[in-house]
């Protein structure tokens, strides 16, 4: 099912970063990505590509969209192309913005921080990989649902600090026991690093959740842009090595291609504070070589091996250079025989989904999300 979202009638910028709302601070310098905060052999900025022509008139943010990036704006923040990778991490994210949108107009915390949580370290071959562990307000007996969730940042920036409205309200809403996991991060951990950790966090959690009173045989996988193409992957691999299948995928705004010429790649070119060249400059600092962009791994448009995958939820946002493949590859995965729901949202920016407390359509399309997993989760 292909469902366009209109909540009102705008057209604009987009954004990559992390949008938690609910105690949301700056990079964790704790976190895999931070070793390259003080890392003077960092890689530097990308130069900017030549400016697209945009196919039509960028779209506009509606009025609770439009708050927020002037809040980023306030806030500094800059063009990720323009930054080393240092600085990219360390500068304000949508999530510091939605938060001060949140503050400024004084919306309570409740019910999100009333969530518990627990960090836990899930071995792996690498090294122990970051976790959070976020519990239902109500859990009752269990054992419990459970959502692994991976978090954005074009596998270059952010952590689960930045990444914590989501799990939050998944967990909330689904009344699913959520597991955030980090993973290792580009440029010192080249692609497919973050994909390796993605499948190492997945197969643990299958085998040991039993032991937190989580139900293997309820798994979910979601995340959000780089996470959200983490995600698939994982469904993809559970597929190909005959392992336990997720029951249902929530992919957020996905990295599903590699082609920056798409509609909507030109029609948010100039978009801040994700565009084109900042795409480009995640790539760059993500892939080995260009040659990698065509991985099946990344251009999940390009694969033909989809049938069979569990019932999947994609959503876009109308303001995002990510949005043709998004919708390109909820066509594909519903051609194939998988039961889709992919929802696109008018006037709001690539990273709207963790927004809400302060956008109406992130409200939305987290109320949507939930209900497709929970619907999931009573199979």
């Amino acid at each position: 099912m292909i469902i366009r979202q209109t909540l009102y009638a705008g057209l604009v910028t987009a954004a990559l970063m992390g949008t938690a709302i609910t105690g949301v601070q700056a990079q964790d310098t704790t976190s895999p990505a931070a070793a390259a905060t003080e890392n003077p052999n960092a890689p530097t900025p990308a130069p900017a590509s030549a400016t697209a022509q945009p196919t039509e008139e960028i779209a506009q943010p509606h009025p609770e969209m439009k708050a927020v990036l002037d809040a980023l704006a306030e806030l500094q923040a800059k063009p990720f192309h323009t930054l080393t990778v240092p600085e990219a991490r360390n500068q304000a994210s949508p999530a510091d913005a939605a938060r001060t949108v949140q503050r400024d107009q004084k919306i309570p915390s409740e019910p999100e921080s009333l969530v518990e949580t627990k960090d836990i370290a899930i071995p792996g071959p690498m090294g122990a990989l970051p976790a959070r562990v976020y519990m239902p307000p109500e859990p009752g007996e269990g054992p419990l649902p459970v959502i692994v969730y991976f978090h954005g940042g074009g596998w270059v920036v952010a952590d689960i600090n930045v990444y914590d409205a989501t799990p939050r309200a998944l967990a909330i809403g689904s009344g699913a026991m959520v597991i955030s996991v980090d993973y290792r991060h580009a440029p010192e951990w080249k692609f497919p690093a973050a994909h390796d950790d993605a499948w190492t966090a997945y197969e643990w959690v299958v085998e040991n959740i039993h032991t937190m009173n989580g139900d293997a045989t309820r798994i979910a996988v979601a995340g959000e842009s780089a996470g959200a193409n983490l995600a698939a992957n994982v469904a993809l691999m559970a597929k190909e090595r005959e392992a336990t299948l997720p029951v249902h995928q929530l992919l957020v705004y996905p990295i599903a291609g590699s082609d920056t010429e798409t509609a909507s790649y030109l029609e948010n070119a100039e978009a801040k504070p994700l565009g084109k060249a900042d795409m480009e400059w995640f790539f760059q600092n993500a892939l080995e070589n260009p040659e990698q962009a065509n991985d099946p791994r990344i251009n999940l448009v390009g694969r033909d091996d989809l049938e069979g995958l569990p019932p999947a939820t994609v959503i876009t946002a109308q303001i995002d250079p990510l949005r043709t493949e998004g919708e390109t590859y909820a066509k594909d995965l519903e051609a194939a025989g998988v039961q889709v729901n992919a929802l696109q949202y008018d006037g709001v920016t690539h990273e709207f989904f963790g927004m809400a407390k302060v956008v109406p359509e992130a409200k939305e399309a987290v109320d949507a999300a939930n209900a497709d997993l929970t619907a999931a989760f009573a199979q």
